[in-house]
């Protein structure tokens, strides 16, 4: 069986989809009995094939969404049909979504489509990502949360095939051997306690805003010296979220460090005194057992697929309720014996996430497709 990986719209393996089809990738057996052939951008070719020696096609063409985007629609099902894949397996989201002509395809969902497309005002564009979903042989979906978002799009349910994300536990775990007052992570030196949320500066649902200010009301609740870092790239809302912060009293306090390397982010959470995920509009929700697995507390929203995600090892909040989050902070800073509870409960929920596995099943459904 030869099967194709498309690695096209990873943003050079920085994005969430980029660090999945990293992982997934770095995970395949290299003595897997199929032949196994990667296809993107030319300058991906180091980044997507660090830990194995599979075949590499690169094309040279100008780095950005839009060139990704036609060479999908006008060159991706000839190209597929001359390399003589048995069954590909690419991304689809609201930047590409690929068809793989009459070649056998996986789709791999990372997100919540039904918020991506309110977010697109071009109609085509809809219809496009509806329609390559349609058409994919087999849907693997990140979390039962994007299982049912897909099949009130209309997409068959039969077809999709959960499979969640995996875990790097060689980086992520609890990093005991950083002590002091100071945490010295390059290139940020910050000042502990510290609570942490790792998201992209990407809109209202992510709730930034909030947080912001159930951070201002502990400070204002506590005087505690605790600090609130977000770690996160520009997105959409960072004019508005900077607006906040400068307005508020405890700014010197709220530190942005912009995206933070994701290979220094363990060290980053085990500092920290707590991890707070007040997003909504989660599908995948990995930063929150990326969290749990360096030993430290977890708060996150009830909300998308993290309940599913963290399942019972996280204290849930209503990210609309200001006062509701500010008090769970005070409690996940002064209550000891629920901290401990909730820390052991985490690392033991962690360990049934590994991209091994992730890797071993997602070949799997690849297998079932062409004996299909």
């Amino acid at each position: 069986m030869k099967i194709g990986i498309d690695v096209f719209g990873g943003n050079h393996g920085r994005s969430g989809i980029g660090s999945y089809l990293n992982s997934i990738v770095s995970n395949i057996p290299e003595d897997i009995s199929h032949q196994v052939e990667i296809f993107g951008s030319e300058i991906d070719r180091y980044d997507f094939n660090k830990n194995n020696n599979f075949s590499f096609y690169g094309f040279s063409m100008e780095d950005g969404s839009l060139a990704e985007k036609l060479w999908h629609i006008f060159t991706l099902p000839s190209f597929v049909r001359k390399r003589e894949y048995d069954v590909v397996l690419y991304n689809v989201g609201s930047n590409i979504s690929p068809f793989v002509g009459n070649a056998k395809g996986v789709a791999v969902v990372q997100e919540v489509i039904s918020k991506s497309i309110k977010k697109v005002d071009n109609i085509f564009i809809k219809k496009s990502l509806i329609s390559s979903l349609n058409k994919a042989t087999k849907i693997i979906a990140a979390s039962q949360f994007i299982r049912k978002d897909l099949v009130s799009l209309g997409i068959d349910n039969e077809k999709i095939s959960v499979i969640h994300n995996g875990l790097n536990h060689s980086y992520f775990y609890p990093h005991t051997e950083l002590e002091g007052e100071t945490v010295n992570i390059s290139p940020f030196s910050i000042k502990r306690p510290f609570f942490i949320y790792a998201s992209r500066l990407s809109g209202p649902e992510k709730k930034h805003i909030e947080l912001i200010k159930a951070f201002s009301m502990f400070k204002k609740k506590t005087g505690l010296p605790h600090r609130l870092v977000l770690a996160g790239s520009e997105g959409s809302s960072s004019k508005e979220i900077h607006k906040v912060i400068a307005h508020s009293e405890y700014s010197s306090d709220i530190l942005l460090v912009g995206h933070f390397p994701h290979v220094n982010l363990p060290k980053l959470y085990s500092c920290a005194e707590a991890c707070i995920f007040p997003s909504v509009a989660e599908g995948v929700g990995l930063p929150v057992i990326e969290a749990m697995a360096t030993g430290i507390p977890v708060l996150c929203a009830k909300a998308g697929s993290l309940p599913e995600i963290a399942g019972e090892c996280a204290v849930y909040f209503d990210p609309d309720n200001i006062d509701e989050l500010s008090n769970l902070m005070i409690q996940i800073t002064e209550d000891t014996k629920l901290r401990k509870k909730i820390i052991s409960s985490g690392l033991d929920w962690v360990k049934r996430f590994s991209w091994e596995k992730t890797a071993t099943k997602t070949i799997e459904v690849l297998e079932s497709v062409v004996k299909s």
